[in-house]
């Protein structure tokens, strides 16, 4: 089953200055932050990061940082100016209680929100996922 998130139906607010979007972030950091990710995850199989995810101009790449460091980052495809959806994720887990697996999801309704966005697709409906305010099951057409 697939999400998404109805913006209209969330309230949550921006991280404050430990965030920023990165129009050509450093390669080599998002592939080590993502490596570190799968490992800590322990996944047996992932689709990798291609270079033009990082530069395609569709493509949000939002930064997340510890201490000025960066730790995180996620990737988001807006498709047009009302639906965007949330590709990957990825943090090195070197600080879990900042929980931004969940806090960045938030900041990222609150982002979009605050532009006018309707929709934030998830892709599968995990079970963290369905915890965020306005949670959505998408039906069949």
């Amino acid at each position: 089953m697939y999400g998404r998130i109805n913006l209209k139906n969330t309230n949550y607010k921006l991280l404050e200055n430990d965030w920023h979007i990165e129009k050509f972030p450093d390669e080599q950091l998002i592939q080590q932050i993502y490596k570190d990710y799968c490992r800590h995850k322990k996944f047996k199989s992932v689709m990798p990061i291609f270079s033009s995810e990082l530069r395609d101009e569709k493509n949000d790449i939002i930064l997340y940082k510890d201490n000025g460091k960066v730790v995180a980052f996620s990737i988001l495809r807006r498709y047009d100016d009302k639906n965007v959806e949330a590709i990957q994720f990825a943090w090195n887990y070197e600080n879990p209680a900042m929980r931004l697996g969940i806090e960045s999801l938030k900041h990222e309704c609150a982002f979009y929100k605050s532009k006018g966005f309707d929709y934030l697709y998830l892709g599968g409906a995990d079970e963290y996922k369905r915890k965020i305010e306005g949670f959505e099951i998408l039906g069949p057409i």
